[in-house]
């Protein structure tokens, strides 16, 4: 039932190290506006921006910016929010694979941007379906390990639905499937355990490691992508040893 990420643990120390905040902000920003649009502006009666606005809340969204994202998303400001969702695949090096999960007011900019941003870092342009197979879509709660014990987590979310827990150094990420990541969550709430995020991801079926050269290579990439305004997230199958991550701190 566990499993072990070096390069979700990278990843995350990273964005914590160096997340761009508005970059963030612009991301939750997004979510409330595609929720309101679609279900309206009453929380009560739409759970999507109801998990919407607790996401943002949690990381500090200021609740001015909710609120006019909530009336901006449901038509209320005259303003036309109108986001479509696309995903574009990449290769990248040593036989790394990446997903790049856009949401964008202009498909052609994204389009652009995203090949621009993996054709400039040395990645290349994947067609599409030869990258997503490698990837299954589920659902991610993650916490920090704090006191916990994976058998603790484990019985207090094994009869949610959860499916496995990954150790990913200081956090726990719990994987279950899309339809009970609500009751995985619910459960956390229930038994009083704080919880950092409850996503949908594209998690890899197999991961692949990266020496030195290709890691440093298959971050440029990756950073490229991630500040990039329409993208979203980007998952990847790449991951890193104790001793590449090491070797690349000394780098820096």
């Amino acid at each position: 039932m566990s499993g072990h990420s070096k390069w979700a643990t990278t990843k995350h120390k990273k964005a914590a190290i160096d997340a761009k905040r508005a970059k963030a902000f612009a991301k939750f920003i997004k979510g409330i506006e595609v929720a309101a649009r679609a279900g309206g502006a009453d929380l009560s009666g739409n759970p999507a921006l109801e998990l919407a606005v607790s996401k943002a809340k949690k990381n500090s969204v200021p609740v001015n910016n909710i609120d006019r994202a909530i009336k901006r998303g449901a038509g209320l400001t005259g303003e036309v929010v109108d986001y479509t969702e696309i995903i574009y695949e990449a290769r990248g090096p040593q036989g790394s694979a990446l997903l790049v999960e856009c949401l964008t007011d202009n498909k052609n900019r994204a389009a652009s941007e995203v090949r621009v941003g993996i054709t400039r870092n040395g990645g290349t342009v994947a067609d599409p379906g030869s990258v997503a197979y490698l990837f299954n879509r589920q659902g991610v709660v993650r916490l920090p390990k704090g006191e916990l014990t994976e058998d603790d987590l484990l019985m207090t979310v094994l009869d949610a639905g959860a499916d496995e827990i990954l150790d990913e150094d200081e956090n726990f990420a719990i994987v279950c499937d899309p339809s009970d990541l609500r009751a995985v969550a619910a459960a956390l709430d229930e038994a009083e355990i704080a919880y950092e995020s409850d996503e949908m991801e594209f998690l890899p079926s197999m991961k692949v490691d990266l020496d030195v050269d290709g890691a440093r290579k298959f971050l440029k990439l990756y950073d490229a992508l991630e500040e990039l305004d329409d993208v979203q997230n980007v998952y990847t199958n790449a991951d890193l040893s104790d001793e590449v991550r090491a070797a690349l701190d000394e780098e820096q």
